[in-house]
């Protein structure tokens, strides 16, 4: 069984794209506003706390470890209300916590007034987003392509000698399902989530910025909307191909809003 030169290569291509995403959006944005690093490395701070730690050991608790949560959420409807809103609340809840930190770090220098435009919403956005895109995506697809390389080799069984029977080949099976399809889908739900989450906080960063009483309801809300289409597929209700189409279409128009905000000057 080999991987096709064409397919590890689209992968690779793809891997590389969304790892270099947040970086090559911060240096064209920052030529036209100034951005704070420091807000950056809050957004990954966040992610990597409340995303792959609580939300994590979380869903292996309800999911995995308490049977009476497990019994009920093997339900597919309540599978899906729950992994909607957990990760809304989660992540929510981080994103809220550390752009009130931010707002009040700004507001303790000498003289400080509220800090103006969305520089700051976006600049997280990028390290939250940022970090979702390589710690859920690029770590995890340059795993499978070094698998591939293994494979193509003849050397995955050696490698990965660890491993139970049934878990090796499954991730035979898995290599031999990927096509240059499969690489265009990765890039396309990892942009896709980059773009909500830099839109996410730049509407919580205005939000917390305003003093919005509801702006963490909303913002929990909306996040477990976007987090449905994937979620209704994980519980095999709905394709593949179905979600793929609706983030599409939800990312551009995200990323359209965005592009029209931040086309004129504003100060961060």
């Amino acid at each position: 069984m080999v991987v096709a030169p064409l397919t590890l290569s689209s992968l690779a291509l793809a891997t590389l794209l969304v790892a270099a995403l947040p970086f090559l959006i911060y240096r064209r944005v920052r030529r036209r506003m100034p951005l704070n690093p420091r807000d950056a490395i809050a957004g990954v701070a966040v992610f990597a706390l409340f995303a792959m730690v609580i939300e994590r050991a979380l869903n292996d608790f309800v999911l995995h470890r308490n049977e009476a949560t497990a019994t009920f959420l093997s339900n597919p409807i309540a599978f899906v209300v729950y992994g909607a809103l957990v990760a809304g609340v989660c992540e929510e809840v981080g994103r809220f916590i550390g752009m009130r930190l931010l707002l009040k770090r700004a507001l303790q220098k000498p003289g400080a007034i509220a800090p103006g435009g969305d520089g700051t919403g976006l600049t997280y956005g990028l390290g939250h987003g940022g970090a979702e895109a390589w710690l859920v995506g690029v770590f995890v697809q340059v795993q499978w392509i070094l698998f591939a390389v293994f494979e193509n080799r003849g050397q995955l069984d050696g490698y990965l000698a660890n491993l139970p029977t049934d878990s090796l080949m499954r991730i035979h099976l898995i290599l031999a399902s990927l096509t240059p399809q499969t690489a265009g889908i990765f890039a396309l739900e990892r942009i896709a989530a980059l773009v909500f989450q830099i839109g996410l906080s730049v509407l919580m960063w205005r939000g917390v910025r305003a003093g919005w009483r509801f702006i963490l309801p909303l913002a929990i809300v909306l996040h477990a909307l976007v987090d449905v289409p994937a979620v209704l597929q994980q519980a095999n209700l709905i394709s593949l191909a179905a979600v793929d189409a609706v983030y599409a279409i939800g990312a551009l128009i995200v990323a359209t809003v965005l592009v029209r905000v931040f086309k004129r000057p504003l100060a961060a």
